[in-house]
Protein backbone atom coordinates (compact mmCIF):
# COMPACT_ATOMS: atom_id res chain seq x y z
CA UNK A 1 0.00 0.00 0.00
CA UNK A 2 1.12 3.23 -1.11
CA UNK A 3 1.29 6.14 1.92
CA UNK A 4 1.87 9.48 1.39
CA UNK A 5 2.18 11.25 5.25
CA UNK A 6 2.24 15.25 5.61
CA UNK A 7 3.65 16.66 8.42
CA UNK A 8 6.68 13.83 8.76
CA UNK A 9 9.12 16.56 10.99
CA UNK A 10 6.13 16.58 13.36
CA UNK A 11 5.97 14.78 16.75
CA UNK A 12 2.78 12.46 15.07
CA UNK A 13 4.83 12.13 11.82
CA UNK A 14 7.69 11.13 13.18
CA UNK A 15 6.27 7.85 15.12
CA UNK A 16 3.98 7.59 11.72
CA UNK A 17 7.36 7.45 9.53
CA UNK A 18 8.67 5.11 12.39
CA UNK A 19 6.13 2.73 12.52
CA UNK A 20 4.98 2.68 8.68
CA UNK A 21 9.00 2.62 7.30
CA UNK A 22 9.22 -0.84 9.23
CA UNK A 23 6.35 -1.76 7.38
CA UNK A 24 6.89 -4.81 4.58
CA UNK A 25 3.51 -4.17 3.47
CA UNK A 26 3.56 -0.59 3.12
CA UNK A 27 5.88 1.93 1.04
CA UNK A 28 5.62 5.01 2.37
CA UNK A 29 6.03 8.66 1.21
CA UNK A 30 7.17 11.52 3.87
CA UNK A 31 6.37 14.86 3.37
CA UNK A 32 6.89 18.32 4.67
CA UNK A 33 8.00 21.76 4.19
CA UNK A 34 11.68 21.84 4.09
CA UNK A 35 14.37 19.76 4.84
CA UNK A 36 13.53 16.01 5.86
CA UNK A 37 14.41 16.48 10.26
CA UNK A 38 14.64 13.46 11.16
CA UNK A 39 17.57 11.23 11.67
CA UNK A 40 15.79 7.68 10.75
CA UNK A 41 15.92 8.05 6.69
CA UNK A 42 15.79 4.61 5.80
CA UNK A 43 12.78 2.51 4.73
CA UNK A 44 11.17 5.47 2.80
CA UNK A 45 11.08 8.19 0.37
CA UNK A 46 10.93 12.21 1.29
CA UNK A 47 9.86 15.15 -1.00
CA UNK A 48 10.14 18.33 0.33
CA UNK A 49 5.81 19.99 0.09
CA UNK A 50 4.46 22.67 1.46
CA UNK A 51 0.74 22.18 2.10
CA UNK A 52 0.11 25.66 1.06
CA UNK A 53 1.13 25.66 -2.18
CA UNK A 54 -1.10 23.76 -4.27
CA UNK A 55 1.24 23.33 -7.81
CA UNK A 56 3.42 21.92 -5.05
CA UNK A 57 1.04 19.27 -3.63
CA UNK A 58 -0.25 18.44 -6.47
CA UNK A 59 3.27 18.03 -8.37
CA UNK A 60 4.13 15.91 -5.46
CA UNK A 61 0.86 13.63 -5.45
CA UNK A 62 0.91 13.31 -9.29
CA UNK A 63 4.44 12.03 -8.76
CA UNK A 64 3.71 9.41 -6.03
CA UNK A 65 0.10 8.58 -6.51
CA UNK A 66 -0.86 7.79 -3.31
CA UNK A 67 -3.58 4.94 -2.26
CA UNK A 68 -3.94 6.92 0.93
CA UNK A 69 -2.85 9.87 2.51
CA UNK A 70 -2.35 10.43 6.34
CA UNK A 71 -2.65 14.50 6.55
CA UNK A 72 -1.03 15.23 9.95
CA UNK A 73 0.38 18.85 8.82
CA UNK A 74 -1.50 22.00 10.20
CA UNK A 75 -0.80 25.05 12.66
CA UNK A 76 -1.51 23.68 16.16
CA UNK A 77 -0.16 26.69 18.61
CA UNK A 78 -3.44 27.89 19.82
CA UNK A 79 -2.62 31.21 20.76
CA UNK A 80 -0.70 31.83 17.11
CA UNK A 81 -3.94 30.82 15.10
CA UNK A 82 -5.49 33.51 17.20
CA UNK A 83 -3.19 36.30 16.53
CA UNK A 84 -2.28 34.87 13.00
CA UNK A 85 -5.69 34.20 11.42
CA UNK A 86 -4.77 34.73 8.05
CA UNK A 87 -1.84 31.96 8.35
CA UNK A 88 -3.66 29.58 10.59
CA UNK A 89 -6.30 29.71 7.73
CA UNK A 90 -4.05 29.21 4.94
CA UNK A 91 -2.56 26.34 7.18
CA UNK A 92 -5.68 24.67 8.40
CA UNK A 93 -8.26 25.06 5.81
CA UNK A 94 -6.91 26.53 2.47
CA UNK A 95 -4.64 23.29 2.41
CA UNK A 96 -7.27 21.05 3.10
CA UNK A 97 -8.77 22.04 0.48
CA UNK A 98 -5.49 21.47 -1.89
CA UNK A 99 -5.49 18.15 -0.07
CA UNK A 100 -8.66 17.20 -1.12
CA UNK A 101 -8.04 18.57 -4.87
CA UNK A 102 -5.11 15.93 -4.87
CA UNK A 103 -6.65 13.20 -3.29
CA UNK A 104 -9.45 13.54 -6.32
CA UNK A 105 -6.79 13.44 -8.96
CA UNK A 106 -5.28 10.54 -7.50
CA UNK A 107 -7.99 8.73 -6.01
CA UNK A 108 -6.80 8.75 -3.11
CA UNK A 109 -8.05 7.60 0.54
CA UNK A 110 -7.76 10.64 3.36
CA UNK A 111 -7.21 9.89 6.87
CA UNK A 112 -7.47 13.94 8.24
CA UNK A 113 -6.39 14.77 11.90
CA UNK A 114 -8.79 16.92 14.11
CA UNK A 115 -8.75 17.91 17.74
CA UNK A 116 -11.44 17.91 20.61
CA UNK A 117 -10.56 21.70 20.08
CA UNK A 118 -13.68 21.91 17.66
CA UNK A 119 -16.22 21.38 20.71
CA UNK A 120 -17.26 24.48 23.79
CA UNK A 121 -16.01 22.21 26.42
CA UNK A 122 -19.78 22.37 28.32
CA UNK A 123 -19.26 18.59 29.04
CA UNK A 124 -17.06 15.63 28.80
CA UNK A 125 -15.58 13.06 27.53
CA UNK A 126 -17.23 13.16 24.40
CA UNK A 127 -18.28 10.61 22.26
CA UNK A 128 -18.29 11.11 17.66
CA UNK A 129 -22.07 12.54 17.71
CA UNK A 130 -21.24 15.44 20.24
CA UNK A 131 -22.10 19.04 18.16
CA UNK A 132 -19.00 20.92 17.28
CA UNK A 133 -18.99 24.46 18.70
CA UNK A 134 -15.51 26.13 18.96
CA UNK A 135 -13.94 28.29 21.13
CA UNK A 136 -11.17 29.57 19.39
CA UNK A 137 -10.02 30.07 15.63
CA UNK A 138 -8.00 27.59 15.74
CA UNK A 139 -11.19 24.85 16.65
CA UNK A 140 -12.85 26.98 14.16
CA UNK A 141 -10.58 26.69 11.45
CA UNK A 142 -10.32 22.45 12.27
CA UNK A 143 -13.90 22.28 12.58
CA UNK A 144 -13.84 23.91 9.13
CA UNK A 145 -11.56 21.54 7.40
CA UNK A 146 -13.78 18.68 8.44
CA UNK A 147 -16.72 20.17 6.90
CA UNK A 148 -14.77 20.41 3.71
CA UNK A 149 -13.90 17.44 3.70
CA UNK A 150 -17.19 15.21 4.49
CA UNK A 151 -19.03 17.78 1.81
CA UNK A 152 -16.18 16.00 -0.77
CA UNK A 153 -16.55 12.79 -2.65
CA UNK A 154 -13.16 11.86 -1.58
CA UNK A 155 -13.48 8.47 0.63
CA UNK A 156 -12.12 10.07 4.22
CA UNK A 157 -12.02 9.09 7.98
CA UNK A 158 -11.52 11.82 10.21
CA UNK A 159 -9.76 10.91 13.54
CA UNK A 160 -10.07 13.59 16.38
CA UNK A 161 -7.32 13.69 19.09
CA UNK A 162 -6.72 14.97 22.27
CA UNK A 163 -3.49 16.72 23.86
CA UNK A 164 -1.26 14.72 22.26
CA UNK A 165 2.58 14.05 24.43
CA UNK A 166 5.55 11.81 23.43
CA UNK A 167 9.68 12.25 22.23
CA UNK A 168 10.36 12.92 19.02
CA UNK A 169 13.94 14.50 17.40
CA UNK A 170 14.46 18.25 16.85
CA UNK A 171 11.27 19.24 18.50
CA UNK A 172 10.06 22.96 17.56
CA UNK A 173 7.50 22.34 20.30
CA UNK A 174 7.33 20.71 23.67
CA UNK A 175 3.90 19.07 25.20
CA UNK A 176 2.85 18.79 28.65
CA UNK A 177 4.87 15.78 29.76
CA UNK A 178 8.02 17.37 28.22
CA UNK A 179 7.43 20.24 30.16
CA UNK A 180 5.75 19.99 33.28
CA UNK A 181 9.32 16.97 33.76
CA UNK A 182 11.86 19.56 32.52
CA UNK A 183 10.37 22.35 34.97
CA UNK A 184 9.86 20.31 38.16
CA UNK A 185 13.39 18.13 36.82
CA UNK A 186 15.50 21.63 37.47
CA UNK A 187 12.60 21.84 41.50
CA UNK A 188 11.19 25.29 39.17
CA UNK A 189 7.50 26.10 40.70
CA UNK A 190 4.72 25.47 38.21
CA UNK A 191 1.07 26.85 37.82
CA UNK A 192 -1.17 23.91 36.48
CA UNK A 193 -4.87 24.88 35.54
CA UNK A 194 -7.21 22.82 37.50
CA UNK A 195 -10.18 23.73 35.79
CA UNK A 196 -9.78 21.74 32.51
CA UNK A 197 -10.08 18.52 31.71
CA UNK A 198 -8.42 16.12 28.85
CA UNK A 199 -8.19 12.60 27.93
CA UNK A 200 -3.96 12.51 26.94
CA UNK A 201 -3.18 10.58 23.99
CA UNK A 202 0.68 9.28 23.11
CA UNK A 203 1.44 9.93 20.38
CA UNK A 204 2.79 6.21 19.33
CA UNK A 205 -0.94 5.43 19.96
CA UNK A 206 -1.69 8.17 18.13
CA UNK A 207 0.09 6.49 15.00
CA UNK A 208 -1.42 3.44 15.71
CA UNK A 209 -4.99 4.73 15.34
CA UNK A 210 -3.57 6.21 11.66
CA UNK A 211 -1.96 3.06 10.48
CA UNK A 212 -5.01 1.26 11.93
CA UNK A 213 -7.61 3.67 10.05
CA UNK A 214 -5.40 3.86 6.67
CA UNK A 215 -4.63 -0.11 6.48
CA UNK A 216 -8.24 -0.80 6.29
CA UNK A 217 -9.70 2.30 4.55
CA UNK A 218 -11.64 3.38 7.27
CA UNK A 219 -14.89 5.51 6.86
CA UNK A 220 -16.06 8.16 9.02
CA UNK A 221 -15.29 10.06 12.53
CA UNK A 222 -13.46 8.08 15.18
CA UNK A 223 -11.96 9.62 18.29
CA UNK A 224 -8.29 8.29 18.98
CA UNK A 225 -7.41 9.59 22.16
CA UNK A 226 -5.85 8.27 25.57
CA UNK A 227 -7.96 5.75 27.95
CA UNK A 228 -8.02 8.04 30.79
CA UNK A 229 -9.65 10.97 31.49
CA UNK A 230 -7.34 13.54 34.02
CA UNK A 231 -7.96 17.52 35.20
CA UNK A 232 -4.47 19.45 33.72
CA UNK A 233 -3.45 19.50 36.72
CA UNK A 234 -3.84 15.92 37.99
CA UNK A 235 -1.97 14.75 34.85
CA UNK A 236 0.82 16.47 36.28
CA UNK A 237 0.58 15.36 39.69
CA UNK A 238 0.85 11.97 38.12
CA UNK A 239 3.58 12.64 35.96
CA UNK A 240 5.41 14.40 39.35
CA UNK A 241 4.15 11.26 40.98
CA UNK A 242 5.85 8.91 38.01
CA UNK A 243 9.10 10.50 38.08
CA UNK A 244 9.36 11.20 42.32
CA UNK A 245 9.13 14.98 41.70
CA UNK A 246 8.18 16.91 44.46
CA UNK A 247 4.53 17.58 44.25
CA UNK A 248 4.57 20.68 45.95
CA UNK A 249 6.12 22.48 43.39
CA UNK A 250 2.59 22.38 41.47
CA UNK A 251 0.53 25.62 42.59
CA UNK A 252 -3.27 24.90 40.78
CA UNK A 253 -4.64 28.22 38.94
CA UNK A 254 -7.84 28.92 37.21
CA UNK A 255 -7.64 29.25 33.95
CA UNK A 256 -9.39 32.05 34.04
CA UNK A 257 -6.71 34.30 35.25
CA UNK A 258 -4.13 33.26 32.86
CA UNK A 259 -4.84 35.87 29.94
CA UNK A 260 -4.37 33.55 27.02
CA UNK A 261 -4.74 34.87 23.65
CA UNK A 262 -7.33 32.05 22.52
CA UNK A 263 -9.80 30.13 24.77
CA UNK A 264 -9.54 27.02 25.62
CA UNK A 265 -12.51 24.34 26.21
CA UNK A 266 -12.29 23.27 29.72
CA UNK A 267 -13.96 19.81 29.64
CA UNK A 268 -12.85 17.47 26.34
CA UNK A 269 -11.81 13.89 26.50
CA UNK A 270 -13.07 11.26 24.21
CA UNK A 271 -14.77 8.21 24.34
CA UNK A 272 -12.86 5.92 21.72
CA UNK A 273 -15.14 2.76 21.84
CA UNK A 274 -15.79 3.24 17.96
CA UNK A 275 -11.92 3.01 17.25
CA UNK A 276 -11.36 0.09 19.55
CA UNK A 277 -14.22 -1.82 18.30
CA UNK A 278 -14.41 -1.15 14.59
CA UNK A 279 -10.41 -0.14 13.79
CA UNK A 280 -9.12 -2.41 16.90
CA UNK A 281 -7.61 0.31 18.41
CA UNK A 282 -5.53 -0.15 22.02
CA UNK A 283 -3.95 2.63 23.41
CA UNK A 284 -1.71 2.75 26.27
CA UNK A 285 -3.14 4.09 29.57
CA UNK A 286 -0.92 7.06 30.65
CA UNK A 287 1.31 5.30 33.22
CA UNK A 288 1.97 3.39 30.80
CA UNK A 289 2.61 6.12 28.05
CA UNK A 290 4.76 7.75 31.02
CA UNK A 291 7.05 4.57 31.08
CA UNK A 292 7.36 4.24 27.49
CA UNK A 293 8.49 8.22 27.77
CA UNK A 294 10.77 8.00 30.27
CA UNK A 295 12.14 4.43 28.29
CA UNK A 296 12.73 6.71 24.96
CA UNK A 297 14.61 9.25 27.22
CA UNK A 298 17.07 7.00 28.31
CA UNK A 299 17.56 5.69 25.59
CA UNK A 300 18.01 8.69 23.87
CA UNK A 301 20.75 9.79 26.69
CA UNK A 302 22.55 7.10 25.82
CA UNK A 303 23.53 7.40 22.36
Amino acid sequence: MRILVTGSNGLLGQKLVHQLSRDSEVELFATARGENRLNHQRGYVYHSMDISNLDEVLAVFKEVKPEVVIHTAAMTHVDQCEDDQEGCLKLNVEAVQYIIAACSQTKSHLVHLSTDFIFDGSEGPLDENAIPAPVSFYGDSKWRAEKLIQASTVPHAILRTVLVYGVAENMSRSNIVLWAKGALEKGNTITVVDDQYRTPTLAEDLAQGCVLAAKQKAQGIYNISGPDFYSIIDMVREIASFWGFNQDLISPVSSTTLNQTAKRPPKTGFIIDKAKKELGYQPHSFKDGLRLVDAQIKAESAN
